[in-house]
C-alpha cells in the first residue's frame, strides 16, 4: 500500500484549487494527470520582472513591470475588435490591449484613476507603446506579491504560465518532509538538501543558471529518480533469482539438423551469444537475458537455436512481436528456416478466429506445436500451452516489464529472452535493463555490403525521381518513407498519401503505399505484394521501421530526413542492405537545417555502428526520444538526464547492489525510506517483489 503522505501527490489534478475538467485535458496533454507530475515539471526558464522603465523608456518585446494611473477605457462595439485601456505616467501614455472580453469585469479590475502595477510584454505597434493580455496586474499595496523572478514551465495550447505557476504552486504546497532514503555519508559528501528542499529549490529560480542539470538541487533529484529505477530493477532481478527455475538442457542435435542446411555459416558472436543462452537455460534458475544486436545482425537465427533446443528437451517456445507484421515475418522467416526439422510453429495474432484459432489453441495445448509465434495475443487467457519453457520477446523496447513477466506466467519457471534491433547506450541499457543479463552480436552476416548514405536538399526531388527510374528499370525495388511521427498527425498521412499518388502518376501500378492507419489485412497484402510480387515502389511511414525484410531493396528514400530521430533512421536504413548487394539510402531533407539536424544527418552519412549512433543520439536528444517515439517499455527520465548524469546512474546502480546485500527485504529504517521512494516515483510495481520478512 501506497503510504498514506504521499496520497495528496496522487490525486488528479483537478483536485487543486482552480482547475476544473477543462483544464485537466490540458495538463494531461502535457502529460501531468497528477499532482505529483507537476512536481516533476521542472521550469526550464525565467521572466526577470524587475526591470520597471518609465513608459517612454520602455523598449519594444522586453518584459517590463510599470506603475501607471489608469485613464480610460475604450470599449468596443464590435465584440471582434480589441478591448483597449488607456493608462500613462509622467512620460507618456500604455494601452492595455484585451481580447473577448466578457462583462465589465475589467471596469473593477482597471477602475479610471486608480494607480496599478502592470507586468507583461512590452510591445510598440503604430507609434502606440502597448501590452496585450498583461501577466499581472496589482493594487500597489498588492504588488510585493509580484514574484521578480518568475519560473517559465513547458506549455500546450490554450494554458497559460500564470494558470501553470499557479497549480505547480499549489502542488508544492502538499509536500512534505519525507523520511531520508539517501545515504547519509553520500549525501553530504555531495552537499545536497533534503527531498523537499531541493524539490523547492529547483521550483524557485533565482537567475540562469539554476536550470543548468548540474546545479545540487537537480542533480540530487536526477539521482532520486535514478535510484528508484536502479532499485525497482534490482528488486525484479531478486524476485526472478527466487522464482523457482527449471534446468532446460538440450544435446543440441535439432538446432545442428537446422544449421546444415543454412546458406550461410553463423558468426563468431552469433555462436558466442547461442552458447551464452543454452548455458543460461541448462541452470535450475531462471534465464532473464536481452540479445542485442545492430540491424541485419542475425538475432533470428540465435532466437530460433534456443527455441529448438526447448523443443528438443521435450518442452514448448513462443516468439512474441509488437505488430502484426512483425509476427508474421517472423512466422515465415522461421517456417523456412526450420524446414525439414519435424517442429511444428504456429502464428497467433488477433486476426486468427473462429475454428482455425480453437484448433491452435488445441493443439498447443497438446503440445503438438512446439514453436507459437505472435503478438501480445499469447497473453490472452485462453491460450495455454501444455509446457512452455522459453519466452522469446522481439524489439522488447515497445513491452513493459509487467507485460515481460505475463508472458513468464504462462508456464513453470519459463526463460526470458529478449531480443531487440535497436542499439541501445550503456547508460540507457542499464536504466531499461538492469534485470538482464546480455549477449551481443557485433557483426553482420557475412557477404553484406555496407550501404552508401547520401543527402540531398529537397529541391533536388526531380533527380531522385529521375533516379528511382532508372534503378525500377533495372530490377530494383524500392523503399520511400514519408515521416509519420505519431499516427494521429492527419497532416503527415495526407504526405505520404499526396507522394504515393503521385509516383503512381508517374510509374503506375508498381507503387504501393503502406501506413499505420490501414488494416493489417490491408497492410500484409501491400507488403506482400512488395516482398514478392508487382509492387516495386513501396511509400511507407515508419510502420515498417523494425522487422520487415525484403532482400530484393536496396534503395531506400527518405523524405523530410530532419524529422527524424538518429536511431530511428539508422533502423529504417536497416531495412535494405540485406542481401550481397550494393545498397543506398537517400536523406531527403528541407533546408534550412538546424545545427543538431546537420549533425545527426552527418553521423548517419559517415557511419553504420549503431552502438556509436545511439550514443551520438544520446548526446543530441536526451534519453526520451532515443528510440524514435516514446515506447511504451521504457522508464520515463523526467529529473535525470542520461547524457549528463551518467555518473549518478552508476552510483546508483552500486549503491542498489549494497541495499539488496545489507537489507534485501528493504526493513531498516532507510529501507522503509527507499519503499516510500519506489512510490514517489511510480515504481509500484516493485514493491511486490520485497521479499517478505
Amino acid at each position: 500500500m501506497r503510504p498514506d503522505i504521499l496520497n495528496p501527490l496522487f490525486a488528479p489534478v483537478t483536485s487543486l484549487k482552480g482547475v476544473g475538467p477543462r483544464l485537466a485535458k490540458l495538463f494531461e496533454t502535457l502529460g501531468l494527470p497528477l499532482v505529483v507530475d507537476l512536481l516533476w515539471h521542472l521550469p526550464a526558464g525565467l521572466i526577470d520582472r524587475s526591470f520597471a522603465p518609465k513608459i517612454a523608456d520602455a523598449p519594444d518585446g522586453v518584459i517590463a513591470t510599470m506603475t501607471v494611473t489608469i485613464e480610460a477605457h475604450q470599449i468596443p462595439n464590435n465584440p471582434r475588435q480589441p478591448y483597449r485601456v488607456k493608462c500613462r505616467d509622467e512620460t507618456g501614455t500604455l494601452f492595455l490591449v484585451f481580447f473577448h472580453v466578457k462583462g465589465d469585469y475589467l471596469e473593477k479590475l482597471l477602475p479610471v484613476g486608480a494607480t496599478r502595477v502592470i507586468s507583461g510584454k512590452i510591445e510598440h505597434y503604430n507609434n502606440v507603446v502597448q501590452i496585450t493580455h498583461p501577466d499581472h496586474i496589482f493594487s500597489p499595496e498588492d504588488a510585493a506579491k509580484m514574484k521578480p523572478v518568475e519560473p517559465v514551465y513547458g506549455l500546450t495550447a490554450g494554458l497559460s504560465l500564470r494558470i501553470m505557476g499557479k497549480a505547480v504552486e499549489s502542488a508544492l504546497t502538499r509536500v512534505r518532509d519525507l523520511p531520508e532514503w539517501l545515504d547519509p555519508a553520500y549525501q553530504q559528501r555531495e552537499g545536497w538538501t533534503s527531498w523537499r528542499a531541493s524539490l523547492e529549490a529547483a521550483h524557485t529560480p533565482e537567475r540562469a543558471e539554476d536550470f543548468e542539470p548540474t546545479t545540487k538541487p537537480r542533480m540530487r533529484l536526477a539521482y532520486d529518480e535514478l535510484l528508484a529505477n536502479q532499485l525497482a530493477l534490482g528488486l525484479m532481478r531478486e524476485h526472478v533469482k527466487r522464482v523457482a527455475g527449471r534446468s532446460v538442457t538440450a544435446p543440441g542435435t535439432l538446432r545442428a539438423k537446422v544449421f546444415a542446411g543454412l546458406p550461410f555459416s553463423l558468426t563468431p558472436s552469433q555462436r558466442r551469444s547461442i552458447d551464452e543462452i543454452a548455458h543460461d537455460m541448462a541452470q535450475p534458475s531462471r534465464m532473464m537475458r536481452l540479445l542485442q544486436g545492430d540491424v541485419g545482425s542475425g538475432k533470428t537465427v540465435v532466437g530460433l537455436a534456443a527455441m529448438l533446443d526447448a523443443v528438443e528437451a521435450g518442452a514448448q517456445a513462443a516468439l512474441m512481436a509488437p505488430t502484426e507484421i512483425l509476427a508474421r515475418q517472423h512466422y515465415a522467416t522461421l517456417t523456412k528456416l526450420a524446414q525439414g526439422s519435424g517442429v511444428e510453429i504456429a502464428l497467433l495474432t488477433g486476426r486468427e478466429k473462429g475454428k482455425p484459432r480453437a484448433a491452435i489453441l488445441e493443439r498447443l495445448a497438446a503440445g503438438q506445436i512446439g514453436i507459437a509465434v505472435g503478438t501480445h495475443a499469447l497473453f490472452s487467457d485462453d491460450v495455454v500451452f501444455k509446457d512452455l519453457a522459453l519466452a522469446v520477446i522481439d524489439e522488447q523496447h515497445r513491452f513493459g516489464v509487467e507485460q515481460r513477466m505475463a508472458l513468464a506466467e504462462k508456464g513453470d519457471g519459463v526463460d526470458i529472452l529478449v531480443m531487440t534491433a535497436t542499439p541501445i547506450p550503456r547508460t540507457l541499457m542499464l536504466t531499461a535493463y538492469g534485470d538482464l543479463d546480455s549477449s551481443h552480436l557485433t557483426e553482420k552476416p557475412a557477404g553484406r555490403k555496407p550501404i552508401t548514405t547520401r543527402t540531398l536538399p529537397a529541391d533536388r526531388l526531380p533527380d531522385v525521381i529521375q533516379a528511382v527510374k532508372r534503378a525500377l528499370d533495372s530490377g530494383t525495388k524500392i523503399y520511400w518513407i514519408c515521416p509519420l511521427v505519431d499516427e494521429s498527425e492527419l497532416s503527415d498521412l495526407a504526405a505520404a498519401t499526396e507522394r504515393f499518388e503521385a509516383l503512381k502518376k508517374i510509374f503506375g501500378a508498381r507503387v504501393g503505399l503502406v501506413h499505420g492507419k490501414m488494416k493489417g489485412a490491408e497492410r500484409d497484402v501491400a507488403m506482400a505484394a512488395f516482398a514478392n510480387g508487382a509492387i516495386d515502389l513501396l511509400v511507407a511511414t515508419t510502420v515498417v521501421e523494425v522487422g520487415v525484410d525484403v532482400p530484393a531493396a536496396t534503395i531506400m528514400v527518405v523524405e523530410h530526413a530532419e524529422r527524424f530521430g538518429l536511431a530511428q533512421l539508422h533502423q529504417l536504413r536497416g531495412r535494405i542492405g540485406r542481401s550481397d548487394a550494393a545498397s543506398t539510402c537517400l536523406l531527403v531533407y528541407t533546408a534550412p537545417l538546424s545545427a543538431t539536424a546537420t549533425a545527426r544527418l552527418k553521423i548517419l552519412r559517415d557511419s553504420d555502428d549503431g552502438f556509436r549512433i545511439a550514443e551520438e543520439d544520446l548526446r543530441l536528444r536526451g534519453a526520451g526520444e532515443v528510440l524514435g517515439t516514446r515506447q511504451s517499455g521504457m522508464p520515463e527520465l523526467r529529473l535525470a538526464d542520461l547524457a549528463v548524469h551518467s555518473d549518478l546512474l552508476a552510483t546508483a546502480r552500486e549503491d542498489t547492489k549494497l541495499i539488496l546485500t545489507r537489507d534485501p527485504t528493504l526493513a531498516s529504517p532507510r529501507g522503509e525510506a527507499l519503499r516510500t521512494l519506489l512510490y514517489l516515483f511510480g515504481r509500484d510495481h516493485a514493491v511486490r517483489y520485497i521479499r517478505s520478512g
